[in-house]
């Protein structure tokens, strides 16, 4: 007998058939149903021997889940990984200025996620940044951190925000971070253009945002495969910020913690325009003149 339990306990640190390391979800249920899966995905050689492991080596409750198996794992280790080791991790990248259909998107392409998504994602209620997640999360459970996520940003951030600033709420700091978030891809000028749509509020001066348009025409996305034109300056949406006072009636995107934070902690400027400048940044002006001229500069350039 005590040879028998001699072989049987060195079976437990044998090289198992494994060929490669791999990730292998594990189902829950009992230790019969655990023993087939990992048969049946090359982890153990045999069910039988697996559970026979088991009683060998006492020591908690396997776990079900997703997990990292090592090449030849022995069935100690296999063990082992069932009872202590952490699932892995998926992740997933929110990008900023997504809007909540093409967040929507994004997570039912996440193969890693589970169920539908909640419908209709309410725009800029996600707060854009990377997730990690175990798999067979539901879809609605990482949307649900996502917002808690954005709230706890938004308030924060709100609660140190600049004084005198011409906005009213958390919820009015977000739609015009979610504005900055599309006007400008350069870091070091988001508390400029912040600046400017800021001070346009100041005075009573639409805010001509063409974000705003592109959202308005596309049917709510976050770009056109087309330039504006004048016919869409003037389309009568509510988020058209050539065509109204004021922000819009929501955000248009999901904006990143840097747009929130030009928002609130803008640049001291007292800009009142900006446009490209052809190299991927912007030229800013206090005056319609002088905007002008920076405009005809940029023609200049574009025109062949």
């Amino acid at each position: 007998m005590g040879g028998g339990r001699e072989l049987a306990i060195r079976l437990l640190d044998w090289p198992g058939p494994l060929a490669e390391a791999r990730d292998i979800a594990v189902p829950r249920g009992g230790s019969a149903e655990v023993a087939r899966a990992l048969a049946s995905a090359g982890v153990v050689s045999d069910a039988r021997l697996f559970r026979l492991a088991l009683l060998l080596d006492r020591g908690g409750v396997l776990r079900a889940g997703e997990f990292a198996f090592p090449a030849h794992a022995s069935l100690r280790m296999v063990i082992t990984i069932l009872r202590q080791a952490p699932a892995v991790e998926h992740r997933v990248t929110i990008p900023e200025g997504l809007t909540a259909a093409e967040i929507t998107a994004l997570l039912a392409r996440t193969d890693a996620l589970a169920g539908a998504a909640p419908a209709p994602l309410d725009e800029g209620a996600v707060l854009p940044q990377t997730y990690a997640f175990p798999r067979g999360l539901s879809r609605g459970a990482l949307i649900a951190r996502a917002e808690a996520a954005m709230r706890e940003t938004l308030a924060r951030a709100w609660a140190s925000r600049a004084a005198d600033l011409p906005l009213a709420s958390p919820a009015q700091a977000l739609i015009l971070a979610s504005i900055v978030e599309h006007e400008t891809a350069r870091p070091e000028e988001r508390p400029i253009v912040a600046a400017v749509f800021l001070n346009r509020l100041r005075q009573g001066m639409r805010l001509q945002a063409d974000s705003t348009v592109v959202y308005a025409v596309s049917g709510g996305k976050s770009s056109l495969a087309r330039k504006l034109t004048r016919a869409d300056l003037a389309i009568a949406s509510p988020y058209n910020t050539y065509h109204v006072q004021g922000l819009p009636p929501g955000p248009i995107d999901s904006p990143g913690i840097a747009a929130i934070l030009a928002v609130l902690h803008p640049a001291a400027s007292d800009a009142l325009y900006f446009v490209a400048d052809g190299t991927g940044g912007h030229v800013f002006a206090r005056t319609l003149d002088e905007h002008n001229r920076n405009v005809a500069q940029w023609r200049a350039r574009e025109s062949p």
